[in-house]
Protein backbone atom coordinates (compact mmCIF):
# COMPACT_ATOMS: atom_id res chain seq x y z
CA UNK A 1 0.00 0.00 0.00
CA UNK A 2 1.65 3.49 -1.03
CA UNK A 3 -0.77 6.28 0.65
CA UNK A 4 2.10 8.93 -0.73
CA UNK A 5 0.32 8.73 -4.30
CA UNK A 6 -2.64 9.84 -2.90
CA UNK A 7 -3.77 13.68 -1.88
CA UNK A 8 -4.59 13.79 1.80
CA UNK A 9 -8.02 15.26 0.35
CA UNK A 10 -8.36 12.17 -1.55
CA UNK A 11 -7.08 9.68 1.44
CA UNK A 12 -10.17 11.52 3.25
CA UNK A 13 -12.60 11.39 0.26
CA UNK A 14 -12.49 7.55 0.33
CA UNK A 15 -13.70 7.44 3.90
CA UNK A 16 -16.70 9.57 2.93
CA UNK A 17 -18.25 7.19 0.27
CA UNK A 18 -21.99 6.37 2.02
CA UNK A 19 -22.42 3.42 -0.37
CA UNK A 20 -25.33 4.79 -2.39
CA UNK A 21 -24.07 3.12 -5.47
CA UNK A 22 -24.99 6.22 -7.34
CA UNK A 23 -22.04 5.76 -9.26
CA UNK A 24 -22.48 2.21 -10.05
CA UNK A 25 -26.09 3.03 -11.76
CA UNK A 26 -24.47 6.36 -13.94
CA UNK A 27 -21.04 3.63 -14.91
CA UNK A 28 -20.94 2.52 -18.38
CA UNK A 29 -18.83 -0.28 -18.00
CA UNK A 30 -21.43 -1.66 -15.40
CA UNK A 31 -24.64 -1.29 -17.36
CA UNK A 32 -22.72 -2.93 -20.35
CA UNK A 33 -21.56 -5.71 -18.42
CA UNK A 34 -23.84 -5.89 -15.58
CA UNK A 35 -20.83 -6.52 -13.63
CA UNK A 36 -20.47 -4.36 -10.73
CA UNK A 37 -17.00 -5.25 -9.21
CA UNK A 38 -16.26 -2.65 -12.65
CA UNK A 39 -18.28 -0.18 -10.64
CA UNK A 40 -16.58 3.06 -8.16
CA UNK A 41 -18.25 1.31 -5.47
CA UNK A 42 -16.55 -1.87 -5.04
CA UNK A 43 -13.05 -0.11 -6.00
CA UNK A 44 -13.54 2.31 -2.85
CA UNK A 45 -14.56 -0.77 -0.63
CA UNK A 46 -11.55 -2.68 -2.01
CA UNK A 47 -9.04 0.06 -1.35
CA UNK A 48 -10.37 0.80 1.98
CA UNK A 49 -10.49 -2.66 3.25
CA UNK A 50 -6.94 -2.64 1.99
CA UNK A 51 -5.72 -0.50 3.32
CA UNK A 52 -6.92 -1.71 6.64
CA UNK A 53 -5.58 -5.02 6.70
CA UNK A 54 -2.37 -3.71 5.63
CA UNK A 55 -1.34 -1.26 7.90
CA UNK A 56 0.56 -2.05 11.51
CA UNK A 57 -1.92 -1.37 14.14
CA UNK A 58 -5.70 -1.35 11.89
CA UNK A 59 -4.05 -4.74 10.69
CA UNK A 60 -4.11 -6.45 13.93
CA UNK A 61 -7.51 -3.83 14.88
CA UNK A 62 -9.27 -5.57 11.97
CA UNK A 63 -7.75 -9.39 12.03
CA UNK A 64 -7.33 -9.48 8.42
CA UNK A 65 -4.29 -10.28 6.23
CA UNK A 66 -3.10 -7.80 3.36
CA UNK A 67 -4.43 -8.88 -0.11
CA UNK A 68 -1.75 -11.29 -1.93
CA UNK A 69 -0.28 -10.42 -5.25
CA UNK A 70 -3.00 -12.33 -6.95
CA UNK A 71 -5.77 -10.72 -5.14
CA UNK A 72 -4.41 -7.26 -6.35
CA UNK A 73 -3.75 -8.46 -9.91
CA UNK A 74 -7.23 -9.61 -9.70
CA UNK A 75 -8.39 -6.13 -8.25
CA UNK A 76 -6.37 -4.46 -11.08
CA UNK A 77 -8.17 -5.86 -13.81
CA UNK A 78 -11.42 -4.16 -12.80
CA UNK A 79 -9.64 -0.64 -12.19
CA UNK A 80 -8.28 -1.18 -16.02
CA UNK A 81 -11.74 -1.92 -17.32
CA UNK A 82 -12.87 1.76 -16.62
CA UNK A 83 -13.21 4.36 -19.66
CA UNK A 84 -12.52 7.66 -17.27
CA UNK A 85 -15.24 9.45 -18.40
CA UNK A 86 -16.06 11.08 -14.85
CA UNK A 87 -19.92 10.23 -14.99
CA UNK A 88 -19.13 8.94 -11.15
CA UNK A 89 -17.70 11.88 -10.46
CA UNK A 90 -20.62 13.85 -11.92
CA UNK A 91 -22.98 11.79 -10.17
CA UNK A 92 -21.65 11.27 -6.46
CA UNK A 93 -23.48 12.91 -3.74
CA UNK A 94 -20.67 13.29 -1.78
CA UNK A 95 -18.64 15.25 -4.04
CA UNK A 96 -16.04 12.53 -4.18
CA UNK A 97 -13.39 12.99 -7.11
CA UNK A 98 -13.96 9.24 -8.41
CA UNK A 99 -11.92 9.90 -11.85
CA UNK A 100 -8.94 11.59 -10.02
CA UNK A 101 -8.85 8.87 -7.38
CA UNK A 102 -8.90 6.25 -10.52
CA UNK A 103 -5.51 7.59 -11.71
CA UNK A 104 -4.12 7.37 -8.62
CA UNK A 105 -5.20 4.35 -8.21
CA UNK A 106 -3.89 3.17 -11.19
CA UNK A 107 -0.36 4.38 -10.72
CA UNK A 108 -0.31 2.69 -7.49
CA UNK A 109 -1.09 -0.70 -8.98
CA UNK A 110 1.47 0.19 -11.74
CA UNK A 111 4.14 0.95 -9.26
CA UNK A 112 3.09 -2.36 -7.20
CA UNK A 113 3.48 -4.04 -10.76
CA UNK A 114 -0.55 -5.12 -10.66
CA UNK A 115 -1.43 -4.25 -13.96
CA UNK A 116 -2.63 -5.36 -17.13
CA UNK A 117 0.37 -6.62 -19.63
CA UNK A 118 -0.61 -3.97 -22.27
CA UNK A 119 0.25 -1.04 -20.46
CA UNK A 120 3.78 -2.24 -21.27
CA UNK A 121 2.94 -2.11 -25.06
CA UNK A 122 1.42 1.19 -24.30
CA UNK A 123 4.99 2.50 -22.75
CA UNK A 124 6.87 1.00 -25.08
CA UNK A 125 5.46 2.31 -27.94
CA UNK A 126 5.26 5.87 -26.61
CA UNK A 127 9.24 4.93 -25.43
CA UNK A 128 10.57 3.83 -28.82
CA UNK A 129 8.20 5.75 -31.03
CA UNK A 130 6.40 9.04 -29.77
CA UNK A 131 3.44 7.78 -30.39
CA UNK A 132 0.79 4.98 -28.79
CA UNK A 133 0.62 2.81 -31.87
CA UNK A 134 4.26 2.19 -32.54
CA UNK A 135 4.07 3.80 -36.21
CA UNK A 136 6.82 5.35 -37.91
CA UNK A 137 7.14 8.84 -36.40
CA UNK A 138 7.94 11.08 -39.81
CA UNK A 139 4.34 9.20 -41.06
CA UNK A 140 2.65 11.78 -38.45
CA UNK A 141 1.75 14.46 -41.10
CA UNK A 142 1.02 12.05 -44.46
CA UNK A 143 -2.69 12.26 -43.96
CA UNK A 144 -2.04 15.59 -45.66
CA UNK A 145 -1.06 14.28 -49.04
CA UNK A 146 -4.72 12.49 -49.01
CA UNK A 147 -6.42 16.09 -49.73
CA UNK A 148 -7.90 17.14 -52.89
CA UNK A 149 -4.93 20.14 -53.05
CA UNK A 150 -2.20 19.55 -50.48
CA UNK A 151 -0.22 22.55 -50.28
CA UNK A 152 3.47 22.29 -51.53
CA UNK A 153 4.49 22.60 -47.60
CA UNK A 154 2.45 20.25 -46.35
CA UNK A 155 1.62 22.95 -43.72
CA UNK A 156 4.79 22.04 -42.02
CA UNK A 157 5.81 25.69 -41.78
CA UNK A 158 8.66 27.42 -40.00
CA UNK A 159 6.83 29.83 -38.43
CA UNK A 160 2.85 30.14 -37.77
CA UNK A 161 0.16 32.38 -35.17
CA UNK A 162 -1.31 28.55 -34.54
CA UNK A 163 -0.64 25.07 -34.13
CA UNK A 164 -2.47 22.14 -34.88
CA UNK A 165 -1.72 19.23 -32.76
CA UNK A 166 -3.58 16.44 -34.46
CA UNK A 167 -2.72 13.74 -31.86
CA UNK A 168 -2.25 9.94 -32.34
CA UNK A 169 -4.98 8.71 -33.81
CA UNK A 170 -6.22 11.39 -36.15
CA UNK A 171 -2.32 10.87 -37.72
CA UNK A 172 -2.43 7.39 -37.91
CA UNK A 173 -5.36 5.68 -38.06
CA UNK A 174 -7.21 5.62 -41.70
CA UNK A 175 -10.81 6.44 -40.16
CA UNK A 176 -9.79 8.82 -38.24
CA UNK A 177 -7.73 10.99 -40.76
CA UNK A 178 -10.99 11.98 -42.36
CA UNK A 179 -10.85 14.65 -39.35
CA UNK A 180 -7.49 16.60 -40.00
CA UNK A 181 -8.19 16.57 -43.35
CA UNK A 182 -11.53 18.18 -42.95
CA UNK A 183 -10.08 20.82 -40.13
CA UNK A 184 -7.34 21.66 -42.47
CA UNK A 185 -9.55 22.51 -45.71
CA UNK A 186 -11.49 24.82 -42.86
CA UNK A 187 -8.90 26.79 -41.58
CA UNK A 188 -7.68 26.93 -45.32
CA UNK A 189 -10.83 28.40 -46.21
CA UNK A 190 -10.52 30.95 -43.28
CA UNK A 191 -7.12 31.95 -44.31
CA UNK A 192 -5.93 31.03 -40.52
CA UNK A 193 -2.00 31.25 -40.47
CA UNK A 194 -1.04 27.38 -39.58
CA UNK A 195 1.29 24.86 -38.98
CA UNK A 196 1.23 21.44 -38.02
CA UNK A 197 3.96 19.87 -35.97
CA UNK A 198 4.62 17.49 -38.26
CA UNK A 199 6.74 14.36 -36.79
CA UNK A 200 8.47 17.31 -34.03
CA UNK A 201 4.54 16.32 -32.83
CA UNK A 202 5.36 13.08 -30.25
CA UNK A 203 2.05 12.01 -28.12
CA UNK A 204 0.49 14.29 -25.55
CA UNK A 205 0.95 11.62 -23.19
CA UNK A 206 -2.55 11.52 -22.18
CA UNK A 207 -2.06 7.08 -22.46
CA UNK A 208 0.67 7.49 -19.85
CA UNK A 209 -1.67 9.18 -17.70
CA UNK A 210 -4.61 6.24 -18.20
CA UNK A 211 -2.16 3.97 -17.61
CA UNK A 212 -0.77 5.07 -14.50
CA UNK A 213 2.10 5.94 -15.07
CA UNK A 214 2.13 10.71 -15.26
CA UNK A 215 5.74 10.61 -14.46
CA UNK A 216 6.89 8.97 -17.71
CA UNK A 217 5.09 11.88 -19.64
CA UNK A 218 7.69 13.78 -18.93
CA UNK A 219 9.80 14.44 -21.91
CA UNK A 220 6.81 14.20 -24.21
CA UNK A 221 5.20 17.50 -22.11
CA UNK A 222 8.85 18.90 -22.63
CA UNK A 223 9.30 18.27 -26.06
CA UNK A 224 6.26 19.50 -26.81
CA UNK A 225 5.88 22.89 -25.53
CA UNK A 226 9.23 23.25 -27.38
CA UNK A 227 8.53 22.46 -30.80
CA UNK A 228 5.44 24.65 -30.10
CA UNK A 229 7.80 27.66 -29.19
CA UNK A 230 10.15 27.03 -32.31
CA UNK A 231 7.37 27.66 -34.21
CA UNK A 232 6.53 31.10 -32.58
CA UNK A 233 2.66 30.38 -32.47
CA UNK A 234 0.43 32.21 -29.48
CA UNK A 235 -2.60 29.26 -30.02
CA UNK A 236 -2.21 25.41 -29.93
CA UNK A 237 -5.73 24.01 -31.32
CA UNK A 238 -6.84 20.27 -30.97
CA UNK A 239 -9.44 18.07 -32.71
CA UNK A 240 -8.36 15.49 -29.77
CA UNK A 241 -10.54 16.36 -26.75
CA UNK A 242 -8.00 14.48 -24.90
CA UNK A 243 -4.98 15.71 -26.17
CA UNK A 244 -6.58 19.20 -25.11
CA UNK A 245 -7.82 18.34 -21.79
CA UNK A 246 -3.82 16.92 -20.95
CA UNK A 247 -2.50 20.08 -22.30
CA UNK A 248 -4.59 22.31 -20.16
CA UNK A 249 -3.99 20.45 -16.91
CA UNK A 250 -0.67 18.88 -17.25
CA UNK A 251 1.19 21.27 -19.54
CA UNK A 252 2.85 24.56 -18.05
CA UNK A 253 2.09 26.96 -20.94
CA UNK A 254 0.74 30.24 -21.22
CA UNK A 255 0.02 29.87 -24.90
CA UNK A 256 -4.33 29.50 -25.51
CA UNK A 257 -5.27 26.60 -25.93
CA UNK A 258 -8.19 25.87 -27.64
CA UNK A 259 -10.84 22.99 -29.09
CA UNK A 260 -11.61 22.57 -32.60
CA UNK A 261 -15.38 23.59 -31.42
CA UNK A 262 -14.86 26.62 -30.03
CA UNK A 263 -11.78 27.33 -32.71
CA UNK A 264 -14.28 27.32 -35.83
CA UNK A 265 -17.11 28.41 -33.15
CA UNK A 266 -15.26 31.75 -33.07
CA UNK A 267 -14.56 31.63 -36.85
CA UNK A 268 -17.94 31.19 -38.14
CA UNK A 269 -19.16 34.53 -35.36
CA UNK A 270 -16.03 35.91 -37.22
CA UNK A 271 -18.12 35.57 -40.58
CA UNK A 272 -14.65 34.05 -41.54
CA UNK A 273 -16.44 30.96 -43.52
CA UNK A 274 -18.37 31.05 -46.63
CA UNK A 275 -21.48 29.21 -45.79
CA UNK A 276 -24.41 27.39 -47.94
CA UNK A 277 -27.33 25.97 -46.71
CA UNK A 278 -27.37 22.22 -46.30
CA UNK A 279 -29.94 20.45 -45.09
CA UNK A 280 -29.76 17.54 -42.48
CA UNK A 281 -31.01 16.57 -38.61
CA UNK A 282 -27.87 15.64 -36.78
CA UNK A 283 -27.36 15.14 -32.77
CA UNK A 284 -24.76 15.89 -30.69
CA UNK A 285 -22.43 13.98 -28.63
CA UNK A 286 -20.57 15.46 -25.77
CA UNK A 287 -17.14 13.71 -25.63
CA UNK A 288 -16.33 12.92 -21.93
CA UNK A 289 -12.91 15.03 -21.45
CA UNK A 290 -14.16 17.52 -23.36
CA UNK A 291 -17.72 17.56 -22.06
CA UNK A 292 -17.64 16.53 -18.43
CA UNK A 293 -13.89 17.60 -17.97
CA UNK A 294 -13.57 20.77 -19.93
CA UNK A 295 -16.85 21.67 -19.56
CA UNK A 296 -17.12 22.30 -22.84
CA UNK A 297 -21.14 22.47 -23.36
CA UNK A 298 -22.33 25.46 -25.71
CA UNK A 299 -19.71 25.84 -28.14
CA UNK A 300 -20.14 22.89 -30.26
CA UNK A 301 -23.69 23.33 -30.16
CA UNK A 302 -23.53 27.23 -31.23
CA UNK A 303 -21.23 26.09 -34.16
CA UNK A 304 -23.54 23.60 -35.58
CA UNK A 305 -26.58 25.75 -34.81
CA UNK A 306 -25.05 28.65 -36.91
CA UNK A 307 -24.61 26.48 -40.17
CA UNK A 308 -27.42 27.16 -42.49
CA UNK A 309 -30.20 23.73 -43.14
CA UNK A 310 -28.77 21.94 -40.25
CA UNK A 311 -31.31 21.28 -37.42
CA UNK A 312 -29.66 19.83 -33.90
CA UNK A 313 -31.91 17.23 -31.84
CA UNK A 314 -30.62 16.57 -28.24
CA UNK A 315 -29.98 12.61 -27.12
CA UNK A 316 -31.76 11.44 -24.23
CA UNK A 317 -28.82 12.23 -22.05
CA UNK A 318 -26.78 15.10 -22.72
CA UNK A 319 -24.15 17.32 -21.64
CA UNK A 320 -22.31 16.42 -18.48
CA UNK A 321 -24.97 13.13 -18.26
CA UNK A 322 -23.92 12.36 -22.11
CA UNK A 323 -23.35 8.68 -22.22
CA UNK A 324 -19.69 7.68 -23.12
CA UNK A 325 -19.12 5.79 -26.23
CA UNK A 326 -16.56 3.69 -24.94
CA UNK A 327 -13.66 4.94 -26.62
CA UNK A 328 -11.42 6.52 -23.17
CA UNK A 329 -9.07 5.13 -20.48
CA UNK A 330 -7.48 2.76 -22.80
CA UNK A 331 -10.27 0.72 -22.49
CA UNK A 332 -10.07 -0.57 -26.49
CA UNK A 333 -6.13 -2.05 -25.88
CA UNK A 334 -7.56 -3.82 -22.30
CA UNK A 335 -10.90 -5.31 -22.97
CA UNK A 336 -12.12 -4.88 -26.59
CA UNK A 337 -15.70 -6.86 -25.67
CA UNK A 338 -16.46 -4.29 -23.48
CA UNK A 339 -15.55 -1.13 -25.56
CA UNK A 340 -18.23 -2.81 -27.80
CA UNK A 341 -20.51 -3.28 -25.84
CA UNK A 342 -20.51 0.32 -24.34
CA UNK A 343 -20.68 1.71 -27.75
CA UNK A 344 -23.83 -0.28 -28.68
CA UNK A 345 -25.79 1.25 -26.06
CA UNK A 346 -24.61 4.68 -27.00
CA UNK A 347 -25.00 4.12 -30.51
CA UNK A 348 -29.35 2.72 -29.70
CA UNK A 349 -29.60 6.01 -27.55
CA UNK A 350 -28.34 7.71 -30.92
CA UNK A 351 -30.96 5.77 -33.59
CA UNK A 352 -33.31 6.78 -31.32
CA UNK A 353 -33.37 10.81 -31.89
CA UNK A 354 -34.31 9.72 -35.30
CA UNK A 355 -31.23 11.60 -36.60
CA UNK A 356 -29.57 10.88 -39.88
CA UNK A 357 -25.80 12.05 -38.21
CA UNK A 358 -24.55 11.91 -34.80
CA UNK A 359 -21.54 14.78 -34.61
CA UNK A 360 -19.12 14.72 -31.47
CA UNK A 361 -15.60 16.58 -31.53
CA UNK A 362 -13.74 13.64 -30.64
CA UNK A 363 -11.55 11.69 -32.80
CA UNK A 364 -12.05 8.39 -30.46
CA UNK A 365 -15.65 8.55 -30.11
CA UNK A 366 -16.31 8.74 -33.91
CA UNK A 367 -13.95 5.76 -34.10
CA UNK A 368 -15.80 3.72 -31.32
CA UNK A 369 -18.92 4.68 -32.98
CA UNK A 370 -18.31 4.11 -36.87
CA UNK A 371 -17.13 1.35 -36.39
CA UNK A 372 -20.03 -0.34 -34.35
CA UNK A 373 -22.15 1.16 -36.85
CA UNK A 374 -20.45 -0.44 -39.81
CA UNK A 375 -20.15 -3.87 -38.37
CA UNK A 376 -23.25 -4.18 -37.98
CA UNK A 377 -24.85 -2.21 -40.41
CA UNK A 378 -27.00 0.45 -38.95
CA UNK A 379 -28.43 3.40 -41.32
CA UNK A 380 -25.79 5.89 -39.00
CA UNK A 381 -23.73 8.60 -40.28
CA UNK A 382 -21.46 9.23 -37.87
CA UNK A 383 -18.87 12.85 -38.43
CA UNK A 384 -16.95 15.02 -36.44
CA UNK A 385 -17.59 18.80 -35.79
CA UNK A 386 -14.83 19.58 -38.44
CA UNK A 387 -16.51 17.56 -41.15
CA UNK A 388 -19.51 18.92 -40.79
CA UNK A 389 -18.48 22.54 -40.99
CA UNK A 390 -16.40 21.24 -44.42
CA UNK A 391 -19.28 19.94 -45.56
CA UNK A 392 -21.14 23.38 -45.15
CA UNK A 393 -18.26 24.87 -46.81
CA UNK A 394 -19.52 27.22 -49.95
CA UNK A 395 -16.70 26.39 -51.96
Amino acid sequence: MDNRLYSKGQLLSMEACTGCAACAEACPAVNASGNGQLSGLYRLDWRRRAGKAGAGWLRRLFGGKPPSEEQWKAFSDTVFRCTLCGNCTEVCPAGIGLKDLWLSLRQELVEQGAYPPKVDLIRDNLAESHNVFGEEQDERAEWVEDMDEPPEDLYLKDQAEVVYFTGCVASFFPLAQQIPVALAEVLEAAEVDFTLLGEEEWCCGFPLLGAGDLAGAKAMIEHNLEAVADKGAKEVVFACPSCYMMWREHYPTDLKLSHATQYLDRLVAQGRLPLRKREMTVTYHDPCDLGRAARVFEAPRRLIQALPGIKLVELADNREHCLCCGGGGNLEMIDQELNAEIAGRKVEQVLATGAEAVVSGCQQCLRTMATHARRNKLPLKVMDVAQLVRASLDI
